[in-house]
């Protein structure tokens, strides 16, 4: 997934690049990327705060029986751990990248991303 995202963002740094493309259907598709990342994130966070939650849990219940096999276990688990945190934090940082992106491309399409502070009524 991560030799995924990487040349995914190139892909899009190199249209990014271009003048002559029709940028509303590459928004279209970008959209469709960023949802599909988006979702894979979710779901590594919710591997990831499972695994937290029983690297933790696995800590306690060494630290009140005592038992070697409970510690191995917690061990294994915070190396488990660790991987699961990098690819969730590259997840999280490419998709924030991805919504950057998507903002230079409606510049290039020549859609307003936001509206102007004069027209936001409070």
């Amino acid at each position: 997934m991560a030799k995924r995202i990487k040349r995914y963002l190139a892909y899009v740094e190199g249209l990014l690049t271009k003048e002559d493309l029709d940028y509303e259907q590459e928004l279209r598709k970008h959209l469709k990327q960023i949802d599909f990342f988006m979702h894979e994130r979710l779901i590594h966070l919710i591997v990831t705060v499972l695994f937290a939650l029983a690297t933790l849990g696995s800590c306690i219940a060494f630290i009140v029986s005592e038992k070697l096999q409970i510690l191995i276990l917690a061990l294994a688990l915070m190396v488990l751990l660790i991987p699961y945190i990098k690819h969730y934090y590259l997840l999280e940082n490419s998709v924030q990248y991805m919504y950057e992106q998507y903002d230079r491309m409606l510049k290039k399409a020549g859609i307003q991303a936001f509206e102007n502070k004069e027209t936001i009524k409070k």
